[in-house]
């Protein structure tokens, strides 16, 4: 598709616009800021189970936002390729919130756990699957081929498995072991600064591939809903036996809200869920 460029003017009303605008208002948290000295005295504290647990966690997190800090900027390329200004400026606005994710759980490792690690020990075989292959080849795959459904795939990865499924169910994780015993207050504060962004980043892959429905037809849908089916293997292994009970219902829920944007409003472009 050759470049495009829209007449002058922004669509102020669209949602990416609108995204772009809650970025400005709630992303300007700064992880410098966030005090840790509470957090170095509670991790002397912790069980040696509370430690692994908490170690698990923010190795998966550290990576995991490495991982979509490097393979975000393919999409961007591609959307502004088609010339969707608003997109463009609100995945600026996206980008730069990942960059701080990883500082921050960079600085709680540094400045918190102290010793250096080999993060690596504690992911998965189904972690590595989708971070180390899945997440990579399908956004690089958007520099050579900006097809519908090649972005479709790329945003089921990223927005919807890595985000969505993985992401949402670390911070779920989280809040079942330190929500209530006042322990870890500086990641808790990063936790929630980043559930925050990341809401956003879900709606925006939400409305993608919504706009990928409505302008290519609902065959989007079944792209989406095999992507979910290819993956959901490796998502267990992912987020740990802790969480994997509720991979389906998030799936199911995620393909019930896309399945809205279905010309065929019963959604019946394969059935809007998982199993």
């Amino acid at each position: 598709m050759e470049d495009q460029k829209k007449p002058f003017g922004l669509d102020t009303t669209s949602l990416p616009f609108r995204l772009y605008q809650k970025s400005k208002q709630h992303g300007l948290w700064d992880p410098e800021t966030i005090d840790f000295s509470k957090d170095r005295a509670d991790w002397a504290t912790l069980t040696q189970t509370e430690r692994q647990q908490v170690l698990e966690l923010v190795s998966m997190f550290y990576f995991g936002e490495q991982s979509v800090t490097d393979e975000l900027l393919p999409l961007i390329y591609a959307v502004d390729k088609e010339g969707r200004t608003e997109e463009t400026m609100y995945l600026a606005t996206f980008l730069f919130e990942e960059v701080k994710h990883l500082e921050f759980f960079s600085r709680f490792l540094a400045e918190v756990v102290g010793t250096p690690l080999n993060l690596q020990q504690y992911h998965s075989k189904g972690y590595q699957q989708i971070f180390y292959k899945e997440l990579p080849t399908a956004m690089q795959r958007l520099l050579t081929d900006q097809s519908p459904e090649a972005i479709a795939v790329a945003s089921t990865t990223y927005h919807l498995l890595v985000e969505d499924i993985v992401g949402e169910i670390g911070f779920w994780f989280f809040g079942q072991v330190f929500g209530n015993k006042g322990k870890m207050p500086g990641l808790a504060e990063g936790f929630r600064n980043i559930a925050r962004d990341e809401g956003r980043h879900i709606a925006y892959g939400t409305f993608l591939i919504q706009r990928l429905m409505k302008e290519h037809g609902d065959h989007i849908f079944i792209v989406v809903k095999n992507r979910m089916a290819e993956l959901l293997p490796y998502c267990s292994g992912a987020v740990g036996p802790h969480g994997s009970h509720l991979i389906i219902p998030r799936m199911n829920r995620r393909l019930q809200i896309l399945s809205r944007g279905c010309t065929n409003q019963e959604g019946e472009a394969g059935g809007d869920s998982i199993i």
